[in-house]
């Protein structure tokens, strides 16, 4: 697993493990020094940059550990002399693992549903004689991140599962573009665009408040600000909990920084405009920004189209979720990564 330095002190480390980072900024929430940068998170999550979610400055950083102790998966680790030092004090250590229990009939159905990949089944055929399943069910706790759909789904109640986080989720339909950053970014599966029939009205976007555990990754995600996440309650019992919860609870998320540059190929670039409709940032200037009125809207953002090929209008105001990378049919736009 790929590690980064984030600190060091005498025989202490922090290490940063981006394989398990969900994206979530909460450790940008605790960190007292600020020097913790989250940015580009949608895309990211898109595979559409190659980076990680966090960055830091290891020179400001004093190796007091709070991002680590406020981690829900881990993805921060103290170390002294090469060894991890976690203990009741940090909310991944103090989650109670997943289990299964021996009820389990091994039907399959958490492997088929856990959105991290994280449960093994293995069925065969009883040799008792009678016409059952036999089986073994795997829980890899490495990678779990608590959402609670095994449990869920489990028709015999098989499976305990422990949140980090119990919170609040809140959208702004009027702002909600429905690009689905929030939706593919989103580690347990909670978010959705519903569906709808003629003449219905639904959200743009839904919560499966049972599988949310308010980490806050969606809102880091969404490229218009159309999302509160905010913590109310650590569930675990954590050691010196009081310290945690001042920095956690109840405390808006800070906004991700601006961590990607849209790049362009205007020779490539056919000048379809799609990437135009398709920026939600775009979207919340002028409603009106649509197939039909492509040319005729002035009030673009970030991208227009110029001459027949595409323009970034204001590199800076950029939400990093990607849509326009996905719309286009040429590969003429792209993000790299910016240097600080």
């Amino acid at each position: 697993m790929n590690e980064v330095v984030f600190g060091t002190k005498d025989d202490k480390q922090l290490m940063y493990l981006p394989e398990k980072c969900i994206g979530c900024g909460t450790c940008v929430m605790a960190c007292p020094k600020g020097i913790i940068t989250i940015g580009s998170v949608g895309a990211v999550a898109r595979g559409l940059i190659d980076k990680d979610y966090l960055e830091n400055d290891p020179s400001g950083c004093i190796m007091c550990g709070i991002c680590a102790k406020t981690c829900p998966i881990g993805a921060l680790d103290m170390r002294q002399g090469g060894k991890s030092i976690n203990d009741s004090t940090y909310v991944s250590f103090s989650l109670k693992s997943t289990n299964v229990s021996e009820s389990c009939v091994h039907c399959g159905l958490c492997e088929q549903i856990c959105p991290q990949g994280c449960i093994e089944v293995r069925q065969w055929l009883a040799s008792d004689g009678s016409a059952k399943v036999d089986g073994e069910t795997k829980i890899n706790n490495d990678c779990c991140v608590h959402c609670g759909w095994c449990a869920s789904v489990c028709p015999v109640n098989a499976i305990t599962v422990q949140k980090p986080f119990a919170g609040t989720w809140v959208r702004n339909e009027e702002t909600c573009t429905a690009c689905r950053s929030c939706v593919d970014t989103c580690p347990c599966n909670a978010l959705f665009n519903p569906e709808w029939e003629a003449g219905e009205r639904v959200d743009k976007v839904a919560q499966r408040a049972d599988a949310c555990i308010y980490c806050g990754a969606c809102d880091m995600a969404c490229p218009v600000n159309a999302i509160t996440v905010t913590k109310t309650q650590i569930i675990p019992e954590v050691d010196k909990k009081v310290i945690i919860e001042k920095k956690l609870l109840n405390v808006k998320a800070p906004r991700p920084t601006l961590t990607s540059v849209l790049m362009t190929d205007e020779d490539a670039c056919l000048g379809c405009g799609n990437c135009v409709i398709m920026c939600p940032v775009n979207a919340q200037a002028n409603k009106n920004l649509a197939a039909g009125y492509l040319n005729e809207v002035e009030s673009k953002k970030i991208l227009e189209v110029r001459n027949g090929t595409v323009k970034v209008v204001n590199q800076d105001v950029c939400g990093s979720d990607g849509a326009c990378i996905m719309i286009c049919p040429v590969n003429a736009i792209w993000f790299e990564r910016r240097e600080c």
